[in-house]
């Protein structure tokens, strides 16, 4: 009988348990796999590669095992990892969710002769029962446009179109722009950036302020009001649910150096107009009021979306991890990231609400992570798909929201790694309503709406 090749060896491959939503897979491969790889490595190595005194594909396999030997063996390292790895993962069915885990790879080393054995860990959709998905109680609130919204939006125009006036003392409302660096107990250098921006507090904020996405409750106190040139420095416990896992509890110092103070003037509304290429003032507002009516009936899905959301965690029971991975951290904050950005919230107070979701309660993470294995079941079972028409949409959608050109968010979004997000949210969305098709729905009015809603909190 022939020798199995590489592709059809059996692996040995153990799974167990490590902790909720969580499996870590022990693999090992064959001796003769390994041996396999390396020689096909280096018969492709000997063909390809020109070294000086040779012709192409003649030098000797001992030279090109000198040369060449540490990166081949990284790279047939690599090929064997993650063949493995997948292999393992479809074989047992594992319904994988994030990218795995394997800290102690990198010491791994590949031996000719010796098989390859390695382990990683992997998150993974929890197995539970969903809840009837038909039938449920949602409130549609007529959420309306008034005029006090628009003067609101208005002001926001201005103050996004003004002109920076420089300063030399800060004062609430100022941006201070200068050099941040974020530092551990242990000296380890979290942040260290350049052009980083933060604002004084304005009154309504009661000292609360965010430096490099890190909330702080007594901001104020702890900058004073900094001149340009000066230096001032924050100490905070950082946020628990810190994407960067080493931040998370790590008693931080944060140093900020002042290169300038910007006072933001608003523009004239005569500019807004210009702007817009409107012919009058009462023409900018009904422009304004068209766009808000589109921004109303979002936040009308999205309020009955929320509702089913909250139904569907209320009827769920799921077992979940203690604490957050940083994989997951990072993916419900991108969630909310793009939530915010949908329902027309603009870039200022997106980062606010990001550092806020970075310092929320367990609860409260727990809570969206969730959410977010109740949606990915309910989407696999009614086989919700998206498309690209669907995403490029969902683009064009905020970059309205955010006044920019949708081809330029695009590239922001595939440069930040977040066209995944999108995907997701749109995914998400989709599922939500198709259990909303299937709700009871009441229209209320918006008084009636949030009486009811601030009542199901108390």
């Amino acid at each position: 009988m022939a020798e199995a090749s590489v592709a059809e060896r059996e692996n040995s491959v153990t799974i167990e348990d490590a902790g909720p939503s969580r499996k870590k897979l022990r693999i090992e491969i064959p001796a003769e796999t390994v041996d396999e790889r390396l020689n096909d490595s280096l018969s492709t190595l000997a063909v390809e590669a020109q070294l000086p005194g040779f012709r192409k594909g003649h030098a000797p396999k001992q030279l090109l095992q000198k040369k060449f030997g540490d990166a081949m063996r990284r790279e047939a390292k690599d090929q064997l990892v993650a063949g493995a790895y997948s292999r393992a993962i479809k074989d047992h069915e594992l319904k994988v969710v994030g990218d795995p885990v394997a800290e102690e790879l990198a010491d791994v080393e590949l031996v000719a002769g010796q098989p390859l054995a390695f382990e990683v860990e992997v998150e993974v959709v929890p197995e539970f029962e969903l809840p009837e998905l038909e039938g449920f109680e949602v409130m549609k609130p007529a959420f309306e446009v008034e005029d006090e919204t628009i003067e609101d939006e208005i002001k926001k125009l201005c103050v996004s179109e003004g002109e920076l006036e420089e300063r030399e003392t800060s004062e609430a409302g100022d941006y201070l722009t200068g050099h941040g660096k974020m530092t551990g107990k242990d000296g380890t250098v979290h942040y260290d950036i350049e052009g980083a921006v933060v604002q004084v507090p304005t009154e309504d904020k009661d000292g609360k302020g965010m430096v490099l996405g890190v909330l702080v409750e007594d901001f104020s106190k702890q900058m004073g009001a900094p001149k340009a040139g000066e230096t001032f420095t924050v100490k905070v416990k950082g946020p628990a649910h810190h994407e960067v896992e080493a931040i998370r509890g790590d008693d931080l110092t944060i140093e900020f150096r002042v290169d300038r103070v910007d006072r933001i003037n608003p523009a004239g509304i005569e500019k807004i107009v210009s702007m817009f290429g409107m012919e009058s003032e009462e023409q900018l507002r009904e422009a304004i009021r068209a766009r808000l009516t589109q921004r109303a009936l979002v936040r009308q899905q999205a309020a009955m979306r929320q509702q089913i959301g909250d139904k569907l965690i209320e009827k769920t029971e799921i077992a979940l991890p203690e604490r957050l991975s940083a994989s997951q951290a990072t993916r419900t904050q991108e969630r909310k990231r793009m939530e915010l950005m949908y329902r027309g919230v603009d870039a200022t107070q997106v980062e606010e609400h990001m550092a806020e979701i970075r310092a929320a309660s367990d609860a409260a993470a727990q809570r969206e992570l969730k959410m977010f294995f109740i949606l990915h079941q309910i989407a696999e079972k009614l086989d919700v798909k998206v498309n690209e028409a669907e995403i490029n949409g969902r683009i064009a959608q905020l970059a309205m929201e955010q006044g920019q050109r949708p081809e330029k968010l695009r590239q922001d979004l595939i440069q930040r790694n977040q066209v995944g997000a999108i995907y997701q949210q749109i995914r998400e969305h989709k599922a939500l309503d198709a259990v909303l098709a299937k709700a009871k729905v009441e229209e209320v009015s918006v008084e009636e709406y949030r009486k009811k809603v601030a009542g199901e909190n108390d």
